[in-house]
């Protein structure tokens, strides 16, 4: 992860730095060129090496880089992993020869998929008798073809659909033209119109909350078409949660609009959620089976 995080930042600041030759906030120091290179080399490979004392100092000097600092702040332009500054925080004890992963660092972790990869899991620790029982479908590699996984779902008690509210002024990494907001937005829509979802409870995850209420400071809301009628109040922790339920009401706009009518009265909730907060994230799991279990109850199945 580190050492593709480097080649991304390397190449990154040399393609900023032919976009505005006129600028040398992009241009890296010329001492840490060569390292820039080396690990720009070694993290397009298949198999990465052991991260040694060697790799972990060019790593932190070309992370100090101004150029690369310029470069990491376009991030959400050049698909830079939410998990970077984790990983550099955490260079020295990634590296001891002893290193053994924490139950953070596998959250942190990224991998991007391909094709539909299914998880089956009993979030509370429970036996699998005694607690809702979870089969996760990660479609993210299939996005042309929706038709070819839909069919996994036929059956099934509840959707829960997890959106990535931090990424609104982010780019698909399949298409580059179009923004990952847009995108669920239109995914969440489709979604809800197909037959097999008509009787079928949903839960909205609107995740990554904490990353949201850091960028939101920063990056305004208005740079995604859905949210151009956005209107913050005042700068602070009010704002945030003023973007927040702005952002919830646009969810809960397009579930009432793409319902039809017989439909609306299906269980349908939202949860903010944060997936590197354990606490937080069980604690949505056991009021999701709640829900589930009242709802049931509620239709006699």
């Amino acid at each position: 992860m580190l050492l593709l995080l480097e080649r991304i930042l390397y190449d990154g600041a040399k393609e900023l730095a032919q976009v505005e030759p006129e600028s040398s906030k992009y241009v890296i120091l010329p001492d840490n060129q060569e390292i820039g290179e080396k690990l720009s080399e070694i993290g397009g490979r298949l198999d990465y090496p052991l991260l040694n004392k060697e790799l972990v100092q060019d790593v932190r000097k070309l992370w100090e880089d101004q150029a690369i600092q310029e470069t990491y702040s376009c991030g959400s332009v050049l698909q830079v992993p939410d998990c970077a500054h984790y990983f550099m925080d955490n260079l020295d004890r990634l590296a001891e020869a002893d290193y053994v992963p924490t139950k953070e660092d596998v959250l942190h972790a990224r991998v991007r998929t391909n094709g539909v990869v299914e998880i089956q899991f009993s979030p509370l620790g429970e036996s699998k008798r005694g607690g809702e029982v979870y089969r996760l479908y990660d479609v993210g590699g299939q996005r042309n073809e929706r038709r070819k996984w839909i069919h996994l779902f036929e059956g099934v008690d509840a959707v829960i659909f997890c959106a990535a509210i931090s990424e609104y002024d982010q780019l698909l990494f399949e298409d580059e033209t179009q923004n990952r907001m847009m995108e669920t937005k239109e995914l969440f829509d489709w979604v809800l119109k197909q037959r097999c979802f008509e009787k079928t409870s949903f839960m909205l995850f609107l995740n990554k909350f904490d990353i949201f209420e850091r960028k939101i400071q920063k990056v305004p809301l208005t740079v995604c078409e859905w949210f151009k009628d956005y209107e913050p109040i005042a700068p602070g922790k009010q704002d945030v949660e003023h973007a927040y339920e702005f952002v919830k009401k646009k969810f809960e706009e397009v579930y009432f609009q793409s319902s039809k009518p017989e439909r609306v009265d299906r269980v349908f909730k939202i949860y903010r959620t944060t997936a590197l907060d354990q606490k937080l994230v069980k604690k949505t799991f056991k009021l999701m089976d709640e829900s589930m279990r009242r709802s049931r109850e509620g239709t006699g199945t």
